[in-house]
């Protein structure tokens, strides 16, 4: 017996012995596993060497050029691919290709990620919606799809570090019974994950809930699980893509749009394709021995000019989000809504000193909004694809159940919003995109053209890879000069030399303030040396100069972007090389006419082109939601009502240019952020006001008293507070939600702004900003923080698409 105890006794040490050690190995591992990021080995105080992309009219010759030689001639002129569509996955397969020796072109028909890429929901992520599915229904594609996106993930986050990085996303917990399901749902998220993990999921109880997003709605609350995705600056991305292709010796051109495709009328195999350049004019033919179609949602377009009775293979969805001001979120946190009205996630990310929420998920036609522009091309600008106001009111709806009760989500704090266009893979179904899910097809035509179409952001290096795998299959002669992959390793340009100190150099050569180094650092890691280098010594473009106050966008990057990241548009600066049009868009509209000036100086351009640039990109931005927070056109107390900024827009739209006469200072205008103003309902009210107010010292009110006529006459229309109910009663039932309006409310309102019936506040009038502002306070009023979902019916979107992100 006491052999045995003792051999027992023995067993036990040696299992309790190996576990501590086993505990303490992998504490250390753990402890010393390093950073999330890989830290730079070069010193980022001191300027990595400078380089500069060549200009767009060589690259355009470059093209050119490919067709010089004579038919049949073996020569060098001819590219090896040709990659149609500059988003994130043509941009992806022009690394892949360059990099591993290939002569690669690339054309596309607008500016690089104008459509879907900088559109998305600015995630890095491996979808946890889509492993829900994965687990419930048993489905190994899913499963696959959120192993490919984890490892994806870490790749991206190394390979572009400035320009991307983790995010903690908060999960509220509402019921007792969802606490294990949604810990043990992200504890799986991070097991999948493995080595490529970022940082581990964890609960966190009630109070510290709401210590860390103070805006949540603490009604109910039982706690909430905490797990970790990426975030990136797309559009930014998607340049750097870019840059990196010619940096490894690609020839890009932007606005060059395929408009046919040549075939060798022996083999029927692709030789070439005929391109329209949208900016200096003409076409040309660009020869390659294949071509890949990465245009997105316009995969079935190229591919028809290929094979005309092809079928479709992709089903476009519209994905809606908007921007908010940065009190709506904690800067550090993001939040998941796991169960919308129609069954999506929303995502309520900070994001450039502001908050992105969304997406919405809804078929789109777009046949039935292609408009042509001229005889031979007919093309649905990515720009021109903008949201519904019912969209913008759902995802406000949305975003309402889950903040306190003492925060109302107002639509006059929209600062924009957007439509990007989601290139599902089409099922086979009409009108619908049920059953759609975001994985990806390879498809090779007829001619021989590799499509690639599908997928999502973060997956877009592996889809790269996987079609230019595919083109050396299917053309012999790239198999012979074409090395493996690099693009797993491979650092994109401004990586190099970077570090998240870096901003701190910047300050002290430059004496930046810290908040625009750190958004240089950030927007363009070790280029942001070459952006400042090259514009310090140019006394006009002042570094420091903000664009657009508060926003860091400095004006010496509308120079950079044209000089160095082939801007030819307005749009191109304010909404994808600086993002204050996605931050911003009325701040954008006001950057307007400073951006055409500088590149109508810059480029050349006439009179007419300045007033047709300036007049497109207006247009625009107030779809966007410019229009949506009010000027008001009394500047400050004692100036005349004269509308500057409106002057301004319309001289500026005329003349083709700005003086600087007519750049009134940010406090000339009167704007009322915390309104709930819909768009147009401004000037509704403008015209109520002028039917019930009358000129200071008339003793005539009411909607029949004479109206003031005459330039100075508008400023002494005062409204008497006896008519201010009569007036806004007069709005209801124009959907500007004045309907719910109580007595109680106006007695609330008049008395919270010193204009009750007391004897300070008898005989007042009120001029045109004050009752724009009373009916604003009165909406706060009258308008629940909370609106039920009880009753709202909308289609149900499948599990598998709700992962965020486009």
């Amino acid at each position: 017996m006491v052999p045995r105890l003792r051999a027992l006794t023995q067993r036990t040490l040696t299992l309790l012995t190996l576990s501590t050690a086993t505990a303490a190995g992998a504490g250390y591992l753990y402890l010393n596993s390093g950073p999330a990021y890989p830290q730079t080995t070069h010193e980022s105080r001191r300027p990595p060497p400078s380089w500069s992309p060549p200009p767009r009219a060589t690259m355009i010759d470059a093209l050119k050029r490919s067709t010089d030689l004579k038919r049949g001639e073996d020569d060098d002129a001819q590219f090896d691919i040709l990659v149609v569509g500059g988003g994130a996955t043509g941009a992806g397969v022009a690394v892949d290709a360059a990099s591993r020796g290939l002569r690669v072109a690339l054309v596309e028909r607008e500016d690089f990620a104008s459509g879907t890429s900088s559109k998305s929901t600015k995630l890095v992520h491996g979808g946890v919606r889509y492993l829900q599915k994965a687990v419930l229904e048993l489905d190994y594609e899913q499963y696959k799809l959120v192993r490919e996106a984890l490892r994806e993930r870490r790749v991206f986050l190394q390979t572009a570090p400035y320009l991307s990085h983790m995010l903690p996303i908060m999960l509220p917990i509402y019921k007792y019974w969802q606490v294990p399901y949604y810990w043990s749902g992200c504890k799986f998220y991070d097991l999948l994950a493995g080595k490529e993990n970022m940082e581990s999921s964890y609960l966190m109880s009630k109070g510290k809930a709401l210590e860390q997003f103070p805006m949540l709605k603490s009604d109910g609350l039982v706690g909430a699980v905490v797990y970790y995705d990426g975030q990136h600056n797309d559009s930014r991305m998607n340049l750097a893509l870019i840059l990196t292709a010619i940096k490894a010796g690609a020839t890009v051109a932007n606005y060059c749009g395929v408009t046919s495709l040549h075939k060798d009328p022996t083999t029927g195999l692709i030789t070439g394709a005929r391109v329209k350049d949208y900016i200096a004019g003409g076409e040309f033919d660009v020869r390659a021995k294949i071509i890949i179609n990465a245009t997105g949602p316009y995969s079935d377009s190229l591919l028809s000019l290929s094979s005309p009775t092809h079928k479709p293979i992709v089903r476009a969805s519209s994905g809606v989000h908007i921007a908010l001001p940065s009190y709506y979120a904690p800067k550090g946190m993001g939040l998941l809504d796991p169960a919308t009205s129609d069954g999506r996630v929303v995502f309520f990310l900070p994001w450039e000193g502001g908050v992105v929420a969304g997406t919405t998920d809804e078929p789109y036609d777009m046949r039935a909004h292609i408009k042509p522009q001229d005889e031979k091309d007919a093309y649905l600008s990515g720009d021109n694809i903008l949201p519904r106001e019912s969209e913008v009111q759902w995802v406000m709806d949305e975003v309402r159940g889950y903040l306190s009760g003492d925060i109302k989500v107002r639509r006059g704090d929209v600062l924009s919003a957007w439509s990007g266009l989601r290139p599902l893979i089409s099922s086979g179904a009409v009108g619908s995109t049920e059953g759609l899910v975001r994985s990806h097809v390879v498809k090779i035509d007829e001619g021989g053209m590799v499509t690639i179409a599908g997928g999502k952001w973060t997956t877009y290096r592996a889809m790269a890879e996987e079609a230019v795998d595919e083109a050396i299959k299917v053309c012999p002669g790239l198999r012979a000069k074409a090395r493996k992959c690099q693009t797993q390793e491979l650092r994109l340009v401004g990586s190099e030399g970077w570090d998240r100190n870096m901003f701190i150099g910047l300050i002290q050569r430059y004496g930046l303030h810290p908040e625009v180094a750190q958004h240089l650092s950030s927007s363009y890691g070790s280029q942001a040396w070459t952006l400042l280098s090259s514009t310090a010594q140019t006394a006009a473009l002042d570094p420091h100069r903000a664009l657009s106050a508060p926003y860091p966008f400095t004006h010496s990057e509308i120079t950079y972007a044209l000089t160095h990241e082939y801007a030819q548009k307005p749009l191109d600066v304010l909404l994808r090389r600086t993002r204050l049009g996605f931050v911003d868009a009325r701040a954008a509209l006001g950057a307007l006419p400073e951006v055409v000036q500088v590149m109508g100086d810059t480029l050349g351009w006439d009179t007419r082109r300045r007033r047709e640039e300036t007049r497109k990109a207006e247009e625009v931005l107030r779809g966007m939601g410019a229009g949506g927070r009010i000027e008001v056109g009394t500047a400050s107390s004692g100036e005349s009502w004269l509308r500057i900024g409106e002057v301004q827009r319309r001289v500026c739209a005329l003349f083709g240019f700005c003086p600087a006469l007519l750049h009134p200072s940010s406090t000339g205008a009167a704007t009322y952020p915390r309104a709930l103003f819909q768009p147009g309902e401004i000037e509704v009210l403008r015209e109520v006001f002028g039917r019930y107010a009358r000129v200071s010292g008339d003793s005539g009110s009411g909607p029949d008293s004479k109206p003031a006529f005459g330039l100075g006459a508008q400023d002494q229309l005062r409204m008497p507070i006896s008519m201010i109910r009569e007036a806004v009663q007069s709005v209801a039932g124009l959907g500007y939600a004045y309907e719910g309006v109580r007595e109680s409310d106006f007695r609330y309102v008049l008395r919270e702004v010193g204009l009750s019936d007391s004897s300070e506040g008898k005989g007042r009038d009120v001029d045109f900003e004050e009752f724009v502002e009373i009916c604003g306070d009165l909406k706060d009023v009258s308008i629940a923080p909370a609106v039920s979902k009880k009753g709202v019916q909308r289609r149900r979107i499948p599990v598998e698409k709700s992962g965020g992100g486009v």
